[in-house]
């Protein structure tokens, strides 16, 4: 039976398509760019803490300074012997042997988007007066760097949407690099990635074949053309409707298919389904995802803010770490836990933290990344490093070392100069 499409349903098509490619739905076709760097093969998925997570209450305590510093939490033993985090999380001391802490990183600046951006591309750069990103962020580097290692797959996703006031994005390596936002919460019971859904008139079968779509296209060109709804049709949008109708891309978003108990394993939250999701999607073929977990600046009382954030996160990770590993897929994959900057050892008056950049911590793991390991130390308040400085280059080198990518690509900046993706920026030797 041949199935024919109307007008009207073209037509809107024809416009979510268009949005898919505003989206950062641009993937690359698979034939059109030859992979590269593609030995080993590996993927990053990222806990954004949007907004700067307190050391001294998670990955680097003090519980021998006065109660205004140390804070309400104690630390717990893990299983690596002398590495001690917070008793809020109790799944990652579990799988400590897997994860490394680096507690000495540091820069210049202690207001968001500034750091922010330092963070997620290794540089300096945005002001409050001047604050529109200037470099790429690691993620679209990985996504102009790797591509997906299968095709139609987005290379770089965001869940559930882009943050980092504005820098995870592509800059000069093109809209084709941006994060594709999910757009939704994994763990909504209604969850469908609204970008991924075709006009609701419009059934799947009527295009799933490029051919049948082609014929339809000719018999409409015309009332098309004056609509302008495909204006400025390329290979990006004809890459979204290869998304649209390719079952891997729909499958690796079909969080509903994994079985109950390892979802509740995962945690029936935002952290939880989203670390779920991110296994499904680097399974599935994409290379970066990054989980961006909510706000996280605490100047006013950190407990009850910290009490919203500390256990999910612990349980994604923990079961994110346990669930690569069942499946052989730990030394595949980074793990990444890291926000803009820490915050102060001292509680401010509202008992809250403020921001602090002179020395915080991230968590590192997975990808063949040494585990069980403690890079670096704070003074006994932490408030400065006193052993290994780490900077914002210096931990996106180690990612893209750890990915296979080369520490000597350059990409042409808008002004067409030859831009480092690490600058300054060296490999973490111990994790190597």
């Amino acid at each position: 039976m041949r199935h024919t499409i109307s007008r009207r349903a073209f037509l809107g098509m024809s416009a979510s398509i268009g949005a898919f490619a505003a989206d950062g739905l641009r993937v690359r076709l698979a034939a059109a760019e030859p992979p590269r760097d593609r030995t080993p093969d590996k993927s990053l998925i990222v806990f954004w803490t949007h907004g700067g997570m307190s050391q001294q209450d998670t990955y680097d305590m003090k519980p021998d300074s006065p109660a205004e510093f140390r804070g309400v939490y104690r630390p717990i033993a893990t299983a690596v012997p002398g590495i001690r985090i917070t008793e809020r999380f109790p799944h990652q001391a579990r799988v400590m042997k897997h994860l490394s802490i680096v507690r000495s990183v540091n820069h210049q600046n202690g207001i968001h988007a500034p750091s922010a951006h330092w963070m997620q591309t290794g540089y300096f750069g945005p002001t409050l007066a001047r604050n529109a990103p200037q470099k790429p962020s690691f993620g679209s580097v990985i996504a102009r760097s790797r591509g997906a290692s299968q095709s139609h797959m987005p290379p770089y996703v965001a869940v559930p949407k882009a943050e980092a006031f504005g820098y995870q994005g592509a800059v000069y390596l093109g809209a084709a690099n941006n994060p594709f936002e999910v757009g939704a919460d994994p763990n909504a019971r209604d969850f469908r990635v609204p970008n991924l859904a075709l006009p609701g008139n419009l059934p799947l079968r009527s295009v799933q074949t490029r051919t049948q779509l082609l014929k339809e296209f000719d018999t409409l060109r015309r009332d098309v053309d004056q609509s302008g709804a495909l204006e400025g049709l390329n290979s990006f949008k004809s890459q979204a409707l290869e998304m649209v109708t390719g079952e891997r891309v729909r499958n690796a978003f079909d969080i509903g298919k994994e079985n109950h108990r390892l979802r509740d394993r995962y945690g029936r939250h935002l952290y939880g389904q989203s670390a779920l999701l991110a296994r499904r999607l680097v399974e599935a073929g994409t290379s970066c995802v990054t989980i961006n977990t909510g706000y996280w600046d605490h100047h006013d009382d950190i407990e009850k803010g910290l009490e919203q954030h500390l256990p999910p996160l612990d349980v994604a990770i923990g079961a994110l770490v346990e669930d690569l590993d069942d499946r052989g897929m730990l030394n595949d994959v980074v793990i990444y836990c890291a926000g803009e900057f820490g915050r102060t050892p001292l509680i401010n008056g509202n008992a809250g933290r403020d921001h602090w950049s002179d020395c915080f911590s991230v968590l590192l793991g997975g990808g063949g990344l040494k585990g069980g390991q403690v890079v670096g130390a704070s003074e006994a308040r932490g408030g400065k490093v006193i052993e290994r400085p780490v900077s914002p280059g210096d931990l996106l080198a180690t990612l893209y070392q750890a990915l296979g990518i080369s520490l000597d690509t350059h990409y042409e900046d808008a002004s067409g100069r030859p831009v480092s993706i690490v600058g300054g920026g060296k490999p973490i030797h111990e994790l190597l």
